[in-house]
């Protein structure tokens, strides 16, 4: 590719020293019209080429345009050969006016030398465009000749992603992508093109476009398009039996670049996305930005999301502190890749163990803390009771403690939706979890605060990888109840809420984030079926199995009768938690009782204590399951 770009710019000086002599002889042609006094002024554009053919390819040189690869060019491009043109007119027009006044020819008409400029920026920059346009042409005769034939295409979204996946196609003609048009429902863009591509509807146009375009696939290139837009491509394009693609959601593509590699097919997530709150970068920047911030838990969904966009804000160091390995090498290789610059810090410790968990931050310092380390998963807990109490209950003390030695500034705690009027073991020791943090915030006037959500998409043991797989198996599908229903959020989304509550905090709040609407799982089931390409009830068989131990029919995210308060965030709010009696001296008295009682190896005892250390919490009333209480 090298010696072919050479060969080329060969070619542009050369035909950059004829145009400069055409240019300087028409610029004399415009201005003396061909009459007796141009055999006057000779001596002058003699001069004048002479001065050109030495200056201007030293200036055009220094400016790069015989290293530019002018098949690619831009508007950029076009600045620069602008301000090549014009720098180069300025010595040219200093040394003809130095000569003349040494005498070297009589006189010269002055007007030549802008007619010169006008006529070099057309002459050099129409050679650039030529060569863009020549290209161009090049590629659109060997799309043909391309494996596979040519795959034509209509893209949802007629804005900047839009504009630079069907960039990306004409550019890459080896895509076998061709864009035949937009659709997009902004009234202002109907009828107009974008890089040649006709704007031909809106999305209520989709149907007709299908059928009138011929197209041989759909692309949703809108990162913030809501659920209820992927959700009405889907269905129609599984009704034409058309295949349909999207961008990643906005949440997903921070931090990244919108690319046509960036395609995929449609998922779950993308029916159940929500229109992307406006993001308050200037308090996450004052928040993260050049701080030494760790998070507990960084080898899980949750915990490397956080890693992931808390790197997009250049903290001075990230201390990534997990209990698996494997987990945190995969997290550090992660960020390595995407973020080489970044002073990353894994570590391995369990948050059980408190003299090492006071180690690491004695040896780091950190300055924010966002503690995701947990047992989250609700039937697994409801037969290991012990583990789910030291981990979830006393490793948050170990944390919070810790914290507080080295007076860490801020600390987030993420939380659920099943802390709130627990019946199960998971719910009830992070409802404990919350009111350690809530009380060392209270006792001591620190930035402690917790944010509380329901389920996210894709997070390690959700629902929707266990239907994948049933899916795949060809059924059947297994819900628990029909009426099931569920708050559900992406992880990248609930991430970045939990980074921008993390800059509302004063200090002893629990926030909570807009889920939106809870979904049914049965719904779910069904919507992960037809975008397998198949139909539930006739390709796959759903099968109602009883709701299990430990399970609601639906969730709360706070207490009922106790207010939620907006905040500057709009997907954010405030609630005012009840006053548990836990707090107060008497929590740690009664922490150590029940992590007593879970060393003892009694988790009926455990349970008991639970629900007594917990207003209307009510874990008992469910009987400890046996093992084949997991399977689904």
């Amino acid at each position: 590719m090298r010696p072919k770009a050479i060969i080329r710019n060969r070619y542009l000086l050369f035909s950059d020293l004829i145009l400069i002599v055409v240019s300087i002889v028409g610029s004399y042609v415009l201005r003396l019209e061909l009459n007796s006094q141009i055999i006057q002024y000779l001596p002058s554009m003699y001069w004048l080429l002479a001065v050109s053919l030495v200056l201007k390819p030293i200036v055009y040189h220094l400016f790069g345009l015989y290293r530019q690869m002018w098949a690619y060019a831009s508007i950029q491009e076009l600045k620069v050969i602008l301000t090549a043109v014009t720098t180069a007119s300025i010595p040219v027009s200093l040394a003809i006016f130095s000569l003349w006044s040494l005498g070297m020819f009589e006189g010269f008409p002055r007007s030549t030398l802008f007619i010169d400029w006008a006529l070099s920026l057309l002459l050099v920059g129409g050679s650039r465009i030529a060569v863009r346009m020549l290209e161009e042409s090049q590629k659109a005769a060997n799309k043909g000749d391309t494996l596979g034939g040519v795959h034509r295409v209509l893209i949802v979204g007629a804005g900047d992603a839009g504009a630079l996946v069907v960039r990306e196609m004409q550019k890459n003609p080896q895509l076998n992508f061709q864009p035949v048009g937009f659709l997009d429902d902004d009234s202002a863009k109907q009828k107009q093109k974008l890089y040649g591509i006709p704007v031909v509807g809106k999305l209520e146009d989709l149907s007709r476009m299908i059928e009138r375009t011929h197209v041989h696939e759909v692309i949703i290139a809108i990162p913030s398009a809501p659920g209820r837009v992927v959700r009405l491509v889907a269905d129609i394009c599984r009704i034409k039996g058309i295949p349909f693609r999207t961008m990643p959601g906005i949440y997903e593509l921070l931090g990244g670049r919108v690319s046509v590699s960036r395609l995929r097919e449609v998922d779950i997530a993308d029916l159940l996305r929500r229109e992307p709150a406006r993001i308050r970068d200037q308090e996450v920047d004052e928040t993260l930005g050049g701080k030494r911030v760790l998070v507990t838990g960084a080898g899980g969904s949750i915990g490397r999301e956080l890693c992931r966009q808390i790197a997009r804000w250049a903290p001075a160091e990230l201390i990534l502190v997990g209990h698996g390995e494997n987990s945190i090498f995969e997290t550090v290789m992660e960020l390595q890749e995407s973020f080489p610059l970044l002073a990353l810090r894994p570590v391995i410790a369990d948050v059980r163990d408190r003299r090492r968990i006071f180690t690491v931050f004695e040896r780091h310092l950190p300055q924010v803390v966002f503690h995701a380390a947990a047992h989250k998963h609700v039937p697994l807990m409801e037969i290991n009771v012990e583990d789910a109490v030291t981990n979830n209950i006393l490793g948050t003390r170990n944390v919070v403690n810790a914290a507080l030695a080295v007076n860490v500034e801020r600390m987030v705690m993420i939380s659920t939706d099943k802390a709130i009027r627990p019946i199960n073991v998971m719910g009830a020791t992070k409802r404990i979890a919350e009111t350690i943090v809530m009380d060392a915030a209270q006792r001591t006037g620190k930035f402690f605060s917790v944010v509380r959500f329901g389920n996210v998409l894709g997070s390690r043991g959700s629902v929707v990888p266990l239907f994948k797989r049933q899916i795949a198996r060809g059924g059947p599908v297994t819900v628990t109840h029909p009426d099931m229903q569920r708050y559900f959020m992406t992880i990248p989304e609930a991430v970045y809420l939990v980074l921008q509550a993390a800059t509302l905090g004063s200090g002893g709040e629990t926030f909570v984030l807009n889920m939106g609407e809870q979904v049914r799982i049965l719904d779910l089931a069904s919507d992960l079926i037809r975008l397998s390409g198949l139909e539930p009830g006739k390709d796959v068989e759903i099968v109602f199995t009883g709701i299990r131990p430990g399970e609601k029919l639906s969730e709360d995210l706070w207490e009922i009768g106790h207010p939620y308060l907006p905040t500057m965030h709009p997907d954010i709010f405030r609630v005012e938690c009840a006053k548990d009696t836990l707090c107060g001296p008497g929590l740690n008295t009664e922490i150590d009782d029940l992590l007593q009682l879970a060393h003892a190896g009694n988790p009926t005892a455990v349970v008991a204590k639970l629900d007594e250390m917990i207003p209307d919490s009510a874990v008992q009333s469910n009987p400890l399951p046996f093992i084949t209480a997991i399977d689904n």
